[in-house]
């Protein structure tokens, strides 16, 4: 039975990226049969919910973030009785699902999109994205030097001569939200799945929708294609965007109140602080928004406390709780991230991902896990040109932020590609090709090795869920010598990290009660974190 009340504070979410999860059908790509098939593997590793990538019908320019239609299921990941048959499944296990939504932005083959290009300039149709005259003589520039995030000008000319704004891929649109009508549209879409049953969305772009209204120049074009944290203040983060959270998360209690239980709204919001990151989560808005700053802070104890620090007061203080992440299907993965850019996952970048791994799911508040991440892939970093698929790539022709890498399709059992990850016959070649080497990261090998990143993970679910003093609540740092960084939780639980090479001693005697690697009591090796039980006082008079 699920629990009905404010699970989603400390809740650990999986993320599922459909198309690289498992495939049911033998046609290389992932689907919700795939998804439903996996559910037991992802209720015997603790986890809360899932997150499931967008399946709605799309053209899959940019892997179901451009939807056509958001009230439907593309027939490459399977239909609505596929999806309902998984929403029934997940019920009987108690795992909850989220669904992402994509409200900044539709597809070019979306209805409404295609009759705004038919329509004429000025028309209603256009009115509900932002079609404009163009610069210039004869209106042949761009109405503005703003940057699309995937690289080059953020405007698309059609044929009359009009301009349509996309801040992402020219296939992806962006809606105008100054419009009624599309925010009318977004309250069907959003009624239509938790009539369905589902438990809340992940909502993309969540700073986004709403842009100046007066599409000025912006003082830095490049923002948007440099980073995703560095983006164009006229176009991200506009007040106007809070007032739309507010509406849905009153749509949310309306089914809350209905039967006590809570649907989750958590945000990917790219904000410049943490200050602002608070703005979206006090107690009218969204429930949650992921805390980037985590994922992106380089390998250091300073780094990693003041981020920590400053989410603790400026999200907590919201009333909300902090929602830590560590990987996700546009960023490189941890071992690759934190270590040597090999694609071999033993070493370096290993430990401090295993490392890093017990810190985020020691803090207080919630905790995403991108797939794969509990078993150690590394970023596939050496994929040809001709097998990429990132609209980054194709507007660029450069390899920097693309995120194939960390979308290769998982490895289940076996020696060779496709590794169990599709039906078909052993010829089957899935989406993107997967290396040799992910033989020693198959799930069915990390299952029988009790010191893989899987059991890690695993064992540490479990005592989250078993132990009062992890989940929701406060830190308290402790001191410790260079390169150590310590914490306790509640009553007598003691999170320490070595982000140095060197052992150094631990902050409590005697042996973990989880550790990242092999831990003696007493002693705390380089690139590891542990936990231990024991009794404040004695923990304070020992750091």
């Amino acid at each position: 039975m699920l629990s009905k009340y404010r699970w989603w504070r400390d809740a650990v979410i999986y993320q599922v990226y459909v198309r690289s999860f498992l495939d049911s059908t033998g046609d290389g790509v992932g689907d919700l049969a795939g998804v439903r098939a996996g559910l037991p593997y992802l209720k015997k590793l603790g986890v809360d919910g899932i997150w499931l990538s967008p399946f709605y019908p799309s053209p899959q320019h940019d892997h179901g973030y451009d939807v056509a239609d958001y009230c439907d299921v593309d027939p490459l990941f399977g239909d609505l009785a596929e999806f309902d048959l998984l929403m029934a499944d997940a019920r009987r296990l108690g795992v909850r699902v989220l669904l992402d939504i994509v409200p900044n932005h539709c597809s070019s083959e979306h209805p409404w999109f295609r009759e705004a290009l038919a329509a004429e300039p000025g028309s209603a149709a256009r009115a509900r994205f932002h079609f404009v005259d163009g610069r210039g003589p004869e209106g042949a520039e761009p109405p503005n030097n703003w940057h699309s995030m995937f690289g080059g000008p953020a405007w698309t000319r059609v044929g009359d001569g009009q301009w349509y704004l996309h801040m992402f891929a020219s296939e992806q649109p962006d809606w105008n939200w100054r419009n009624p009508e599309v925010g009318a549209e977004f309250d069907r879409v959003l009624r239509f799945w938790l009539d369905r049953g589902v438990d809340g969305f992940r909502i993309d772009v969540a700073a986004g929708l709403f842009k100046h209204p007066a599409l000025p120049d912006s003082d830095d074009p490049e923002a948007d294609a440099r980073t995703r944290d560095s983006v164009n203040p006229l176009a991200w983060n506009q007040p106007e965007v809070h007032e739309v959270w507010r509406h849905w998360r009153a749509v949310c209690e309306e089914y809350t109140d209905r039967d006590g239980r809570e649907r989750l709204l958590v945000g990917e919001v790219s904000v410049p602080t943490a200050r602002e990151h608070a703005l979206y989560v006090r107690p009218d808005e969204l429930h949650q928004a992921f805390f980037f700053d985590l994922l992106s802070a380089p390998w250091d104890p300073g780094a990693f406390r003041k981020v920590i620090s400053e989410a603790m007061q400026d999200i907590a203080g919201t009333g909300s709780t902090v929602t830590w992440v560590l990987n996700n299907h546009d960023q490189v993965r941890t071992v690759t991230r934190y270590g040597e850019p090999a694609t071999e996952g033993s070493g370096l970048g290993a430990a401090r991902a295993r490392a890093a791994a017990l810190l985020m799911l020691a803090l207080p508040g919630a905790a995403y896990i991108y797939q794969g991440e509990e078993l150690g892939l590394p970023e596939v970093v050496d994929l040809p040109d001709d097998v990429l698929t990132d609209p980054i790539f194709r507007r660029t022709g450069s390899r920097a932020r693309i995120r194939d890498g960390c979308r290769v399709p998982l490895p289940w059992s076996g020696q060779a590609s496709p590794f169990g990850f599709t039906s078909g016959a052993e010829t089957a070649r899935p989406w993107l090709p997967q290396p040799s080497y992910f033989a020693e990261y198959a799930t069915d090998r990390a299952l029988a090795d009790t010191r893989s990143f899987w059991h890690l993970y695993r064992d540490g679910l479990q005592l989250r869920s078993s132990l009062p003093q992890l989940g929701e609540g406060t830190l308290r740092w402790l001191d410790t010598p260079p390169g150590v960084l310590a914490f306790e939780r509640g009553d007598g639980l003691v999170c320490a990290v070595n982000f140095g090479t060197a052992p150094t001693p631990a902050p409590i005697a005697g042996t973990p009660l989880l550790s990242s690697g092999p831990c003696p009591a007493g002693v705390l090796p380089g690139s590891t974190a542990a936990w231990w039980l024991a009794d404040l006082r004695t923990a304070a008079s020992q750091t």
